[in-house]
């Protein structure tokens, strides 16, 4: 009974912090000054007004309406590493990278940009949350970006 009691614990606090709002992305550049590329960020669209941009301990906020380009691009390139390392048919197959930018105005009518990479199963309902909060078509940086990666 006690280790009963002790696995529903466990369980409930794993969930109280799995339930993290928003979408996995690493920010990669754009105008924020003090974030070095590469840092572990989140990107929490559940605000009906505002997009918020967690990234190092800080929060930027953007209102919807200020956002001004939606673009998504990806990345291609052959797994050398891989195959070098574990099997050379790795070569056939290919490694896709996936970058959203949101340029936008800040509150005091500069233009500003954000650069993220987002992980690739979170890439089309993150792309389609942001369509349907700015009213904003996505721009497709290529024919690749725009089948989805296929």
């Amino acid at each position: 009974m006690l280790l009963f009691r002790l696995f529903l614990l466990l369980a409930a606090t794993g969930l109280l912090f799995a339930a993290e709002p928003g979408f996995p992305a690493h920010f990669v550049g754009g105008t924020l000054a003090g974030i070095p590329a590469n840092s572990s960020a989140r990107l929490d669209l559940s605000g009906p007004e505002t997009l918020l941009f967690h990234c190092r301990g800080r929060t930027v906020t953007i209102a919807y309406q200020k956002i001004e380009t939606i673009e998504y691009g990806q990345k291609v390139s052959r797994r050398y590493a891989e195959a070098v390392l574990i099997s050379p048919m790795l070569l056939l197959s290919k490694s896709r990278k996936h970058f959203v930018t949101i340029g936008y105005l800040d509150p005091a009518g500069a233009q500003q940009a954000l650069v993220m990479r987002v992980p690739k199963g979170d890439i089309r309902s993150l792309l389609a949350s942001l369509e349907a909060r700015t009213g904003r078509r996505v721009e497709f940086l290529d024919d690749n970006a725009r089948r989805g990666g296929q």
